[in-house]
């Protein structure tokens, strides 16, 4: 297996990648490909202990930036570490892309070099969302603001894939977020949206309020990228707010911290929880290429972790999976709606 590792996307590059890479390596015995400035990654690699025989640097002169606008860059720069990584996997040198860039570059770059699968009508950005049993997908939060039914139907088929073959969920339920449990509830896309899930053979159990969501009720979690978004954004605004608070009263007095002391087994059970740096990256489900992203501020752990979960999916054939379900999956939505 040839994983490559963008070198230049997380905030602190290419520190982290470089570190990553080489551990990656030791770890899974992979070849790492590690695109980027070589005059930055060579010095860096050379002076890492160990072996770093399975690390190979692939030259890229140019850099995608945050202020950059990411479809308009996709087509300018052609020598990103982004674009030069994303033409590696389009021309099989390479089974999968890992990055901790900016999330707007990577798709629009995944759009222009690798194209979407065929029948897929818009690609889905993915969350792994902390719930009461574990972790759910959550899709679209944030690629596609406005939706239409069929495209919330491949949303679903995705991510129930990805469910299966990847976080090993067998027959992953499927919910629909919305503002109520009723069939009829929800504004017009939910509404139109719930027959195609019905019919699309996944295991749909219906509409999804948050409250259920949060209580690990479903595996997968499908929205339209405006609301996934908002879900996102509020859920770790509000996450900060309690362990601000919490920290805060447990430092107020020394009979508090005393008892902080007692529990800190189980907060750190739940900080390992929350930490998105636990898997890492998630995949832009829809592309026709294993691309996965992860945090801006990935660190070393982070990016090993990245590269894991890249593996998982590459050695679970998830592209294969996905395509053959999303041509069986929408015939039989046609024969029955």
């Amino acid at each position: 297996m040839r994983i490559v590792l963008d070198a230049m996307g997380s905030d602190q590059h290419p520190d982290p990648e470089v570190k990553a890479a080489v551990q990656a390596a030791k770890l899974f015995g992979d070849e790492i490909l590690l695109v980027g400035n070589q005059e930055l990654l060579k010095p860096r690699l050379e002076a890492l202990s160990g072996d770093t025989s399975k690390v190979q640097i692939v030259h890229a002169s140019e850099v995608l930036e945050m202020e950059d606008k990411p479809a308009e860059n996709a087509r300018r720069k052609s020598d990103t570490s982004m674009a030069v990584g994303m033409d590696l996997v389009k021309s099989g040198e390479a089974d999968a892309f890992v990055t901790a860039g900016n999330t707007g570059g990577a798709m629009a770059n995944a759009l222009f070099r690798l194209g979407r699968i065929r029948g897929v009508k818009r690609p889905a950005l993915t969350a792994l969302f902390p719930v009461k049993t574990g972790r759910a997908v959550v899709l679209d939060i944030g690629a596609n603001a406005d939706c239409r039914p069929e495209f919330l139907l491949q949303f679903a088929i995705m991510g129930s894939i990805y469910a299966e073959k990847v976080l090993g969920r067998p027959h992953p339920r499927v919910g629909l977020l919305s503002n109520g449990e009723e069939a009829g509830k929800g504004n017009a896309l939910v509404k139109e949206t719930y027959p195609l899930l019905e019919a699309s053979g996944l295991n749909f159990i219906g509409n999804l309020e948050s409250k259920e969501f949060f209580a690990g009720d479903v595996d997968v979690a499908v929205t339209d990228g405006f609301t996934g978004n908002i879900l996102l954004k509020s859920s770790e605004a509000v996450a900060k707010l309690i362990t601000d608070m919490l920290r805060q009263e447990l430092m107020s007095s020394t009979r508090t911290k005393a008892g902080a002391l007692l529990a800190k087994p189980a907060f750190a059970n739940i900080r390992a929880l929350m930490d998105p740096a636990e898997y890492g990256a998630l995949p832009l489900l829809g592309i026709n290429g294993q691309v996965f992203v992860g945090h801006g501020r990935s660190d070393e752990r982070a990016l090993v972790n990245a590269i894991r979960v890249t593996r998982q999916a590459v050695q679970a054939d998830l592209i294969v999976a996905l395509r053959e379900a999303i041509q069986s999956r929408l015939q039989e939505v046609k024969e029955i709606v």
